[in-house]
């Protein structure tokens, strides 16, 4: 699924196929960046694959992600058929899948023979990747991960999607898969505001005025969850860099780095045994915000 109106075209050989694997009902977040995915006509969509945001607070945390998808795609009048269903938790074992719908498209599109190469964009925890790849290693030299989570380098620390599955990023950390990451200090550099998104999202058609109301709704929800980031005006959307790194690579923003061992307490600890990895030190977050606003309001100005 390709969205193209526009009065500019990508040049076919910059088509890229895309797969995004989301938390979709974790927070407020996510969904800013499955809208940015589904309006860049760079992207061949093949799939967005409905994840796990852990089994403490809900034990059905993939099916509320599965249906946040289909009320963004719905408000957008786009094809359902995208939609897949990912692994409802964790690996239980580092040999053993996980086996769902989003696991196995990963390993039909990576194993397809397309000269359009694939970018998986995992705005959640590993889980599915992992999974695919205990499923057919083979995947590893097929594609690129693009993953927003883990601490900062070099210590590491607690950080969100990570501990939703730290085996599942070891399991990655290991492999011979191609990974961009996006640690939590560098995906917080793109903080946005209420009014900001009062005035540049909210009046254009249905899914603007839906991304503002349900961050809105969550900024107010109670409980522990609540991060220096959350000011009461300002929020940060962190998974967008994910697909802005899919649009511009920002090829001198980040470092190689020899992927670690993750402990049980979210620490990095080098082994010397893992491969590297290409860590990222900044965004540019004007470039992937502008962006998002621009598609928003063309979308809605086309799209009536």
């Amino acid at each position: 699924m390709r969205y193209t109106n526009y009065r500019f075209d990508v040049p076919e050989e910059k088509i890229v196929r895309v797969i995004v694997d989301t938390d979709a009902k974790n927070e407020a977040d996510d969904q800013f960046a499955i809208v940015q995915a589904l309006l860049s006509p760079k992207f061949e969509n093949v799939g967005f694959i409905a994840a796990h945001f852990g089994t403490d607070r809900f034990v059905d945390s993939m099916e509320r992600s599965y249906q946040e998808l289909c009320t963004i795609f719905d408000k957008m009048h786009m094809d359902k058929s995208v939609i897949f269903k990912g692994a409802p938790h964790g690996l239980v074992t580092k040999s053993e899948p996980v086996v769902s719908e989003g696991a196995e498209l990963i390993v039909r599109e990576a194993m397809k023979e397309d000269d359009r190469h694939l970018y998986v964009a995992f705005l959640g925890p590993l889980t599915d990747l992992a999974a695919a790849y205990l499923m057919e290693p083979r995947i590893a030299g097929r594609l690129t991960a693009i993953w927003i989570g883990g601490g900062r380098y070099p210590n590491g620390g607690p950080e969100y999607n990570l501990g939703n599955d730290i085996m599942a990023a070891n399991v990655v950390f290991s492999s011979g898969i191609e990974l961009w990451q996006v640690p939590k200090n560098v995906y917080e550099m793109i903080p946005v505001s209420f009014a900001e998104l009062e005035l540049k999202v909210a009046p254009y058609g249905e899914i603007g005025a839906y991304l503002l109301e349900q961050l809105n709704r969550h900024a107010h929800e109670p409980g522990p969850r609540k991060s220096p980031f959350r000011t009461g005006e300002a929020w940060v959307l962190g998974d967008n860099p994910a697909i802005g790194l899919i649009l511009y690579e920002h090829r001198f923003c980040y470092d190689w780095v020899q992927a670690p061992l993750i402990t049980s307490d979210m620490t990095y600890v080098q082994t010397g045994l893992n491969r590297p990895i290409r860590v990222y030190n900044s965004i540019d977050s004007r470039l992937i915000l502008d962006d998002l606003f621009a598609k928003i309001a063309l979308f809605a100005k086309k799209n009536g």
